[in-house]
């Protein structure tokens, strides 16, 4: 609207300068300054009346917080649910965890057999647990929720610290899990260092299972890194 109206007052001095005595005559440069100059006027004097428009952007990133119901403060819960994935014996098939809603749309039931969605269990006991965490979670079902940060792009899982680097910003901070190094590969999966669990029950019915780990010195470099340790991980944004 406002480049609209300096066009309009543009166009006028235009046609007052072509209507003047030398109407056959193409403008000198005189002229053409003049309708230089006027035009910068218009455009600096009304700068701050016709702002310019501002491109709406709705950015955003998502991330799995393994070992919670919920997102952290300020970040929108896309749903909750709890872990699954493929069964710790099975050679073949999928090998990442998932984050199952908790309101699944279920199919109908088939007989073929190739099971490979099953729940996912803590393996924590009382020698083999994350400082901090009770060998009451063994066994028990880990929980987990899709977050929506807004404003942000970029979603990266640091393994090896707690804290993000300089211009990141800390979503949620815990220790790295996996399966046993003795049964098939799964994902390394950062898991938050409050972790809970998703009820009560505790009976042993395997699926994917989240063991702690521990760092192995030799082609691992010792230092920086120490020796049978922790290994945390933090997840960042940006």
């Amino acid at each position: 609207m406002c480049m609209r109206y300096a066009t309009l007052l543009i166009a006028s001095v235009v046609l007052v300068l072509r209507s003047h005595e030398c109407r056959d005559s193409v403008l000198s440069e005189s002229d053409q300054s003049m309708l230089d100059m006027m035009k910068n006027y218009l455009i600096t004097s009304r700068k701050d009346e016709c702002p310019q428009e501002r491109k709406t952007t709705h950015t955003g990133v998502t991330y799995i917080r393994w070992g919670k119901k919920g997102c952290p403060e300020g970040v929108d819960i896309v749903y909750t649910g709890q872990v699954g994935g493929n069964q710790y014996t099975h050679s073949g098939g999928g090998v990442n965890y998932l984050c199952l809603p908790n309101d699944p749309e279920n199919g109908e039931h088939q007989p073929y057999g190739n099971p490979q969605v099953y729940g996912g269990e803590y393996e924590i006991t009382s020698g083999n647990r994350p400082s901090g965490w009770s060998p009451s979670m063994h066994n028990k079902e880990v929980p987990c929720a899709v977050c929506y940060q807004k404003r942000r792009s970029t979603v990266l899982m640091i393994p090896g610290r707690k804290s993000c680097y300089k211009g990141w910003n800390s979503e949620y901070n815990g220790y790295l899990m996996s399966d046993h190094y003795t049964h098939y590969k799964k994902d390394f999966t950062c898991v938050d260092r409050k972790a809970g669990t998703l009820d009560n029950s505790n009976g042993s019915e395997n699926g994917a299972l989240f063991y702690p780990l521990r760092t192995s010195c030799g082609s691992l470099r010792c230092p920086p890194y120490t020796n049978s340790a922790d290994v945390f991980c933090v997840v960042c944004t940006k």
